[in-house]
């Protein structure tokens, strides 16, 4: 959705770009409350993101034992399809 500007922040942030997201349902409507989640992959406002939401995982990319980084933006997400399932359906998840 954007990004966010903070000037008082934890040092675990320090140097991070932080984005504001919405998670979609699987027909790309809005689903539940917006995040902030670090970007690790240069993504930007519009573009449809994986985001890991595993603390094993968010520790083992940042390389750090404690961090206060719930949510990480680690792919985003050029098509989307699904076997079985409705064409139309996974032409507007790609958009």
């Amino acid at each position: 959705m954007g990004t966010v500007v903070a000037t008082v922040k934890h040092p675990a942030y320090e140097g991070q770009k932080i984005m504001l997201c919405q998670p979609l349902a699987p027909d790309g409507q809005p689903m539940g409350r917006q995040m902030i989640a670090v970007d690790r992959v240069q993504a930007g406002p519009g573009d449809v993101v994986l985001i890991l939401t595993e603390g094993t995982g968010i520790r083992q990319l940042f390389g750090a034992k404690l961090l206060p980084i719930r949510s990480a933006i680690v792919g985003i997400v050029d098509h989307v399809s699904s076997v079985g399932g409705d064409p139309a359906l996974a032409a507007e998840s790609a958009r």
